[in-house]
């Protein structure tokens, strides 16, 4: 095995003061944005990313950036917005995170427009904002239409691309983070894979902001590279992770081998909320509309109601892995021809590209995976338990989103946490673990609980946050083997990427179940003992795909210990086999929705 090579040296001046270096995995709006404020502060700054610099959920989000303004939309404030983003997340939501988020919102959007970022304007010359589901008012901004975070992201890697022909930071393309190093319990560097060849890297502190895992799912809205790489550093490096059992489904995503030239999309296809919004309907494969018989709110209730009820309705016709049709050709009848045109150019574009024209043609959709709540455990300086690493953005758990997401309040918990790392960073600050807990020292490799290195978790009994789950579920469960397992070859299948993600959506996807986790975690524990997805750095010089499929079923046995854990229905967790409260819903007026 070659020695580690370490990365090339940023530029600089012979003999000046060494910089303190941050190093940022991931390149999605946390980790673009926040390279850019440490870099224009003076700090060393490496950027590493497993691909290009557009690779990223960021580049794929439709939808905008929620935030109050200096001057807000009539009856809007950040009261509001900080009462929405609360009842979104199910009373799970750490409420001084919330008010953080939504306090400093308008000073990162300043960030962003010094940066170069241009917000669409409405007819007065204003910011044009837009009102979403489950917002009490319209303070959604939006750059290109339904393309802001591409918009976005184009901005970001501009100015970073600028940065490094000046010499003020190191880009690392086609770099794969592999473990993180620690000295003295003190994180201060990686390796990663580069050019077939394993690379070391040295620092003052890691900000990792890899984004998320919907590549554990058969349907997603995620690009490929959304494997929980980031999750899996900082697990196999003992850090705290907290809310893996909430992650939210997307009701309509398009499910591109039901259409007629599937090959020609870039990427995953999310179908807006806003289409329904707009008045778009769904159908069964008998065209009957069937959301009314879920839901008193229909295609316009929160999207994991839509999600469930779309879930149950195909249970119950007998094809759980089907799909179901967007019918928007109302919209074009009731609005006017072109009106789907101007309104969704990049939706009326993507769809033309896969054969379908949905002003005179059904839309076939699916829920698919769209944002994981939980993460790695940050505090509101965005450190971790392990000091010397930061995360940000989706790979993070800040206790903003809670046990729901409140649409386009992603980008901006990346923006304002991301810049929050870096504050931390450059101040030099004493290093305290989220909640006071101390900080990890083992992780979940081999079975066992995640511990502390002393003392015990700083959370309640009834424990607020799903943390130091043992990863063993089968096992704490006793698991059995159901009649389920026959789709798995009785559980005995041999591990692949196909098969955890078919799993996963099957027994750990919209409905769960004890018997259902039970099974998965059986299942995932045998996998476990053939591939050791909790080695540390496992594969050596590997095949970055391989390291890929390891950190999606440590993942997986992570979310379904947290779900077997997690009896009561919760948010986007649902068990159809507990009973839980009752949901009641208010539909405040809609104009036009927007969903990222």
């Amino acid at each position: 095995m070659p020695a580690p090579r370490a990365a090339t040296q940023p530029r600089g001046n012979a003999g000046s003061v060494p910089r303190r270096r941050l190093i940022v995995v991931g390149t999605g709006i946390a980790g673009l944005y926040a390279a850019l404020l440490a870099a224009d502060a003076g700090a060393d700054v490496v950027l590493l990313t497993k691909g290009q610099l557009d690779e990223s959920n960021t580049w794929y989000a439709q939808g905008g950036i929620s935030a109050v303004l200096a001057d807000p939309a009539p009856g809007d404030s950040v009261a509001a917005h900080i009462a929405d983003t609360l009842q979104a997340g199910a009373g799970h939501c750490d409420e001084d995170a919330v008010r953080l988020l939504c306090t400093e919102a308008r000073q990162d959007i300043a960030g962003l427009q010094r940066f170069g970022v241009r917000f669409d304007l409405a007819h007065d010359g204003g910011p044009a904002l837009g009102l979403e589901a489950a917002h009490s008012a319209p303070r959604i901004l939006h750059a290109g239409g339904d393309a802001t975070g591409a918009k976005v992201a184009e901005g970001l890697i501009r100015l970073v691309l600028a940065r490094e022909a000046e010499g003020k930071l190191t880009v690392l393309a086609e770099a794969y983070a592999t473990a993180l190093v620690q000295r003295d319990r003190k994180v201060t560097g990686l390796e990663y894979l580069r050019d077939g060849r394993r690379c070391s890297l040295q620092g003052d502190a890691v900000l990792l902001a890899t984004g998320g895992a919907g590549q554990l799912f058969a349907q997603t809205t995620n690009p490929a590279v959304a494997t929980a790489d980031g999750l899996a550093l900082a697990v196999r490096a003992g850090a705290a992770v907290s809310d893996l059992e909430f992650f939210q489904f997307h009701p309509t995503c398009l499910v591109n081998a039901a259409t007629a030239h599937p090959a020609r999309l870039d990427g995953p296809l999310l179908i807006s909320e806003a289409v329904r919004g707009e008045g778009a309907v769904l159908l069964d494969a008998g065209g009957r509309r069937f959301m009314r018989a879920y839901h008193p709110d229909a295609e316009l209730a929160p999207r994991d109601v839509v999600s469930r009820s779309i879930a149950l309705h195909l249970a119950k016709l007998g094809d759980p892995n089907g799909h179901v049709y967007l019918d928007a050709r109302v919209i074009e009848e009731t609005r006017g021809t072109g009106f789907l045109e101007r309104r969704f150019p990049t939706l009326s574009r993507k769809t033309r590209e896969a054969g379908i024209d949905w002003t005179r043609e059904l839309v076939p959709v699916a829920p698919a995976a769209h944002y994981w709540m939980g993460g790695i455990t940050t505090d509101l300086h965005a450190r971790t338990s392990i000091p010397g690493l930061y995360a940000a953005g989706e790979a993070a758990c800040t206790g903003v989103q809670g046990a729901n997401r409140l649409a386009s309040n992603s980008l901006l918990e990346g923006l304002v946490f991301g810049r929050r790392a870096v504050q931390s960073f450059l101040s030099g600050s004493a290093w305290v673990s989220p909640d006071g807990a101390p900080p990890r020292t083992s992780s979940a490799a081999g079975g066992l609980p995640l511990t502390y290195a002393s003392g015990t978790p700083a959370v309640d009994e009834g424990g607020s946050r799903s943390e130091g789950l043992p990863i063993n579920a089968a096992a704490e469960s006793g698991a059995s083997g159901g009649s389920l397992l026959a789709s798995f070859g009785g559980g005995s299948e041999p591990f692949s990427r196909d098969t955890l993600r078919r799993l996963m959506t099957s027994h750990a996807g919209v409905l769960r179940s004890k018997e259902l986790l039970v099974e998965a975690a059986g299942i995932l524990d045998r996998w476990a003992a053939v591939v050791l997805p909790d080695a540390v750095a496992a594969g050596g010089d590997g095949d970055p795909l391989e390291l890929e499929d390891r950190n999606l079923l440590l993942a997986a046995r992570l979310l379904v210990a947290a779900a077997l854990a997690r009896r009561d229905s919760l948010g986007a967790h649902y068990r159809s086999d507990e009973p839980d409260e009752p949901e009641t819903y208010s539909l405040r007026p809609k104009a036009s929705l927007l969903n990222d």
